[in-house]
Protein backbone atom coordinates (compact mmCIF):
# COMPACT_ATOMS: atom_id res chain seq x y z
CA UNK A 1 0.00 0.00 0.00
CA UNK A 2 1.74 3.49 -1.17
CA UNK A 3 2.13 5.73 1.50
CA UNK A 4 1.44 8.95 -0.44
CA UNK A 5 2.94 12.57 -0.42
CA UNK A 6 2.47 14.39 2.84
CA UNK A 7 1.40 18.26 2.31
CA UNK A 8 3.62 20.79 3.99
CA UNK A 9 3.22 21.88 7.50
CA UNK A 10 3.53 20.33 9.75
CA UNK A 11 5.60 17.41 7.94
CA UNK A 12 7.09 15.65 11.22
CA UNK A 13 3.99 15.04 12.66
CA UNK A 14 2.57 14.50 9.12
CA UNK A 15 4.95 12.26 8.73
CA UNK A 16 4.31 10.60 12.26
CA UNK A 17 1.19 10.00 11.71
CA UNK A 18 0.99 8.29 8.22
CA UNK A 19 3.92 6.10 9.27
CA UNK A 20 1.98 5.04 12.25
CA UNK A 21 -1.49 4.31 10.47
CA UNK A 22 0.87 1.89 8.58
CA UNK A 23 1.99 0.26 11.84
CA UNK A 24 -1.73 0.32 13.05
CA UNK A 25 -3.19 -1.09 10.11
CA UNK A 26 -0.59 -4.19 9.77
CA UNK A 27 0.54 -3.23 6.62
CA UNK A 28 3.70 -3.40 9.05
CA UNK A 29 3.21 -6.23 11.99
CA UNK A 30 5.01 -6.30 15.32
CA UNK A 31 8.85 -7.27 15.19
CA UNK A 32 9.10 -6.21 11.28
CA UNK A 33 11.83 -3.83 9.83
CA UNK A 34 11.05 -0.51 8.34
CA UNK A 35 12.04 0.66 5.21
CA UNK A 36 15.00 2.65 5.16
CA UNK A 37 15.12 6.24 5.94
CA UNK A 38 16.02 7.27 2.18
CA UNK A 39 13.14 5.01 1.16
CA UNK A 40 10.64 6.49 3.37
CA UNK A 41 11.42 9.72 2.82
CA UNK A 42 11.19 9.44 -1.31
CA UNK A 43 7.24 7.53 -0.32
CA UNK A 44 6.26 10.55 1.89
CA UNK A 45 7.88 13.29 -0.16
CA UNK A 46 9.92 15.26 2.53
CA UNK A 47 13.50 14.55 3.39
CA UNK A 48 15.25 12.45 5.33
CA UNK A 49 15.72 14.67 8.34
CA UNK A 50 11.99 14.46 8.19
CA UNK A 51 11.48 10.56 8.65
CA UNK A 52 14.39 10.52 11.41
CA UNK A 53 11.97 13.31 13.46
CA UNK A 54 9.02 11.58 12.96
CA UNK A 55 10.52 7.81 13.90
CA UNK A 56 11.96 9.31 16.69
CA UNK A 57 8.35 10.29 17.58
CA UNK A 58 7.34 6.73 17.14
CA UNK A 59 9.92 5.70 19.47
CA UNK A 60 9.32 8.11 22.14
CA UNK A 61 5.92 6.49 22.02
CA UNK A 62 6.98 3.16 22.52
CA UNK A 63 6.03 1.97 18.33
CA UNK A 64 8.99 1.65 17.26
CA UNK A 65 12.80 0.97 18.24
CA UNK A 66 15.85 1.63 16.13
CA UNK A 67 18.71 -0.71 16.77
CA UNK A 68 22.42 -0.11 16.17
CA UNK A 69 23.47 -1.17 12.57
CA UNK A 70 20.18 -3.36 12.02
CA UNK A 71 17.50 -0.53 11.34
CA UNK A 72 14.11 0.50 12.90
CA UNK A 73 12.08 -2.11 13.97
CA UNK A 74 8.30 -2.49 15.14
CA UNK A 75 7.47 -2.68 18.58
CA UNK A 76 3.76 -2.37 19.40
CA UNK A 77 0.85 -1.77 17.29
CA UNK A 78 0.07 1.03 19.26
CA UNK A 79 1.39 3.96 21.02
CA UNK A 80 2.09 3.35 25.14
CA UNK A 81 0.08 6.00 26.60
CA UNK A 82 2.12 7.46 29.47
CA UNK A 83 0.84 7.68 33.00
CA UNK A 84 -0.53 11.15 32.79
CA UNK A 85 -1.86 11.00 29.65
CA UNK A 86 -3.89 7.60 31.04
CA UNK A 87 -4.96 9.46 34.50
CA UNK A 88 -6.17 12.46 32.16
CA UNK A 89 -8.59 9.71 30.23
CA UNK A 90 -9.31 8.70 33.49
CA UNK A 91 -12.93 8.25 35.34
CA UNK A 92 -12.69 10.23 38.52
CA UNK A 93 -14.63 7.36 39.92
CA UNK A 94 -11.28 5.41 39.35
CA UNK A 95 -9.40 7.93 40.30
CA UNK A 96 -11.12 8.02 43.95
CA UNK A 97 -10.69 4.45 44.52
CA UNK A 98 -6.73 4.92 44.29
CA UNK A 99 -7.21 7.74 46.44
CA UNK A 100 -8.85 5.78 48.80
CA UNK A 101 -5.58 3.26 48.94
CA UNK A 102 -2.67 6.18 48.68
CA UNK A 103 -4.45 8.35 51.64
CA UNK A 104 -5.69 5.75 54.01
CA UNK A 105 -1.93 4.60 54.19
CA UNK A 106 -0.57 8.43 53.83
CA UNK A 107 -2.64 8.65 56.73
CA UNK A 108 -0.95 6.09 58.91
CA UNK A 109 2.57 6.89 57.91
CA UNK A 110 2.00 11.04 58.80
CA UNK A 111 0.64 9.82 62.26
CA UNK A 112 4.29 8.13 62.38
CA UNK A 113 6.71 10.29 61.29
CA UNK A 114 5.08 13.53 61.32
CA UNK A 115 7.11 16.25 62.70
CA UNK A 116 6.21 19.25 64.31
CA UNK A 117 6.56 21.42 61.03
CA UNK A 118 3.95 18.78 59.52
CA UNK A 119 1.38 19.61 61.95
CA UNK A 120 1.64 23.02 61.72
CA UNK A 121 1.23 22.93 58.10
CA UNK A 122 -1.84 21.19 58.59
CA UNK A 123 -3.00 23.10 61.30
CA UNK A 124 -2.59 26.03 58.68
CA UNK A 125 -4.09 23.65 55.76
CA UNK A 126 -7.15 23.49 58.09
CA UNK A 127 -7.55 27.00 58.74
CA UNK A 128 -7.40 27.09 54.78
CA UNK A 129 -10.12 24.67 54.55
CA UNK A 130 -12.41 26.55 57.04
CA UNK A 131 -11.55 30.02 55.29
CA UNK A 132 -12.57 28.72 51.97
CA UNK A 133 -15.80 27.47 52.97
CA UNK A 134 -17.51 30.75 51.88
CA UNK A 135 -15.62 30.87 48.85
CA UNK A 136 -17.21 28.98 45.72
CA UNK A 137 -16.79 25.15 45.09
CA UNK A 138 -13.80 25.28 43.38
CA UNK A 139 -11.64 27.32 45.67
CA UNK A 140 -13.27 24.76 48.63
CA UNK A 141 -11.59 22.32 46.01
CA UNK A 142 -8.51 23.84 45.74
CA UNK A 143 -7.96 24.04 50.06
CA UNK A 144 -9.24 20.43 50.43
CA UNK A 145 -6.67 19.44 48.06
CA UNK A 146 -4.00 21.50 50.32
CA UNK A 147 -5.51 19.87 53.20
CA UNK A 148 -4.80 16.10 51.88
CA UNK A 149 -1.49 17.09 50.43
CA UNK A 150 -0.31 18.40 53.80
CA UNK A 151 -1.12 15.04 54.94
CA UNK A 152 0.53 13.22 52.02
CA UNK A 153 4.05 15.20 52.71
CA UNK A 154 4.08 14.55 56.08
CA UNK A 155 4.02 10.60 55.36
CA UNK A 156 7.55 11.17 54.45
CA UNK A 157 7.28 8.83 50.97
CA UNK A 158 8.15 10.73 47.72
CA UNK A 159 6.25 7.91 45.98
CA UNK A 160 3.14 8.83 47.33
CA UNK A 161 3.67 12.23 46.81
CA UNK A 162 4.22 11.94 43.39
CA UNK A 163 1.63 9.40 43.19
CA UNK A 164 -0.97 12.11 44.75
CA UNK A 165 -0.02 15.04 42.53
CA UNK A 166 -0.06 13.22 39.25
CA UNK A 167 -3.95 12.26 39.73
CA UNK A 168 -4.23 15.56 41.52
CA UNK A 169 -5.83 17.48 38.14
CA UNK A 170 -8.12 14.69 37.31
CA UNK A 171 -9.60 14.48 40.52
CA UNK A 172 -9.81 18.19 41.02
CA UNK A 173 -12.08 18.76 37.73
CA UNK A 174 -13.64 15.55 38.76
CA UNK A 175 -14.88 16.47 42.46
CA UNK A 176 -15.98 20.43 41.54
CA UNK A 177 -18.53 19.06 38.70
CA UNK A 178 -19.57 16.51 41.42
CA UNK A 179 -20.30 19.28 43.43
CA UNK A 180 -22.26 21.24 41.11
CA UNK A 181 -24.13 18.38 40.59
CA UNK A 182 -25.06 17.30 43.92
CA UNK A 183 -25.45 20.85 45.54
CA UNK A 184 -24.04 19.20 49.04
CA UNK A 185 -22.47 22.23 50.19
CA UNK A 186 -25.70 24.49 49.95
CA UNK A 187 -26.57 22.91 53.35
CA UNK A 188 -22.93 22.79 54.70
CA UNK A 189 -20.49 24.96 53.15
CA UNK A 190 -17.51 23.45 55.47
CA UNK A 191 -18.41 19.86 54.93
CA UNK A 192 -16.64 17.26 56.56
CA UNK A 193 -14.73 19.77 58.77
CA UNK A 194 -15.20 17.61 61.63
CA UNK A 195 -13.37 14.70 59.71
CA UNK A 196 -10.66 16.63 58.97
CA UNK A 197 -10.54 18.60 62.25
CA UNK A 198 -10.52 14.55 63.79
CA UNK A 199 -7.54 13.62 61.11
CA UNK A 200 -5.24 16.33 62.39
CA UNK A 201 -6.00 15.44 66.45
CA UNK A 202 -5.16 11.53 64.85
CA UNK A 203 -1.96 12.66 63.35
CA UNK A 204 -0.46 14.90 66.21
CA UNK A 205 -1.42 12.29 68.91
CA UNK A 206 1.01 10.08 66.36
CA UNK A 207 -2.48 7.49 66.40
CA UNK A 208 -1.80 5.59 63.13
CA UNK A 209 -4.59 3.73 63.04
CA UNK A 210 -7.12 6.46 64.04
CA UNK A 211 -5.96 8.86 61.32
CA UNK A 212 -6.23 5.88 58.89
CA UNK A 213 -9.61 4.88 60.25
CA UNK A 214 -10.85 8.98 59.69
CA UNK A 215 -9.61 8.92 56.16
CA UNK A 216 -11.27 5.44 55.46
CA UNK A 217 -14.55 6.48 57.18
CA UNK A 218 -14.59 9.97 55.13
CA UNK A 219 -13.90 8.62 51.73
CA UNK A 220 -16.58 5.56 52.50
CA UNK A 221 -19.61 7.27 53.61
CA UNK A 222 -21.76 7.97 50.90
CA UNK A 223 -23.02 11.18 50.00
CA UNK A 224 -26.68 11.93 51.43
CA UNK A 225 -27.42 14.56 48.33
CA UNK A 226 -26.48 11.51 46.27
CA UNK A 227 -28.44 8.90 46.96
CA UNK A 228 -31.71 10.82 47.50
CA UNK A 229 -33.25 14.03 47.07
CA UNK A 230 -33.50 16.44 43.33
CA UNK A 231 -30.62 17.07 43.50
CA UNK A 232 -28.80 13.72 42.75
CA UNK A 233 -28.07 12.66 39.10
CA UNK A 234 -30.34 10.70 37.58
CA UNK A 235 -27.57 8.61 35.67
CA UNK A 236 -24.36 8.02 35.38
CA UNK A 237 -21.59 6.07 37.36
CA UNK A 238 -22.11 6.37 41.55
CA UNK A 239 -20.33 9.34 43.00
CA UNK A 240 -16.97 8.84 45.25
CA UNK A 241 -17.72 7.92 48.67
CA UNK A 242 -17.40 10.60 51.62
CA UNK A 243 -15.58 13.98 51.55
CA UNK A 244 -16.44 15.59 48.19
CA UNK A 245 -12.60 16.81 48.22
Amino acid sequence: MPLGAVRPSPLVEQAAARLREQITGGHWPVGTKLPGETTLAKELGVGRSTVREALRALAGAGMVQPRQGAGVFVLAAEPVEDWPTRLRRAAVTDVYEVRMAVEVQAARLAARRRTPDDIAALRAALEGRRAASTADDAAFVDADIAFHAAVIAAAHNPVLADLFTEFTPVLREGLIELLTLTGLRAHDPNTSDDAHEALVRAVAEGDAEAAAEVVRGELEDPFAPATQGPSAPAQGPSAPAGDPE
